[in-house]
């Protein structure tokens, strides 16, 4: 079982069988086993809100349990909460993988995701942070140049 908190502070677990796969099918209609053979990864990380309502889904016992309505439990997920529980799922269905082999394979296709999903992230900001030294540069350079064209102090200029 795994493990994350939201961002009301309450620490939900994320048990992954096939009552939970069956709880997800009936209340949102998401079949958690296209993760398994490689068709769902994408689509439940790329889509928060996916990705949350899975997750309610799965925690729903827990949910009823603590008066918390889906409503309330979308509100409590954003920004590292979503992250971690993204975390939480996918070692979680990892860990449900029936057969030995399947889950090595995988781990490995889980772990190759976060890699390249980090070096995305890099390129990213090494784009936005030369994309702001250019604008910067260029805002630099139009105020220089536009500097010889004000006029000079009320000093420099000769009166009457």
């Amino acid at each position: 079982m795994q493990t994350f908190r939201d961002n009301a502070g309450r620490t939900w677990t994320v048990a992954i069988d096939v009552a939970a796969i069956k709880r997800v099918r009936s209340l949102i209609g998401y079949d958690l086993l296209a993760v398994l053979d490689g068709t769902g990864t994408q689509r439940l990380v790329a889509d928060p809100v996916l990705l949350v309502d899975v997750l309610y889904a799965l925690c729903r016992p827990e949910a009823d349990r603590l008066a918390v309505t889906d409503e309330d439990f979308g509100r409590s997920m954003a920004g590292d909460a979503i992250e971690h529980a993204t975390q939480a799922i996918l070692e979680e269905l990892v860990s449900f993988c029936p057969n030995p082999r399947d889950r090595k394979n995988l781990r490995r296709v889980v772990s190759a995701m976060w890699t390249t999903m980090e070096k995305a992230r890099d390129v990213v900001e090494s784009r936005i942070e030369s994309d702001l030294q250019s604008a910067m540069s260029r805002s630099l350079a139009a105020l220089g140049g536009s500097s010889g064209s004000s006029p000079g102090s009320s000093a420099s200029i000769p009166m009457g």
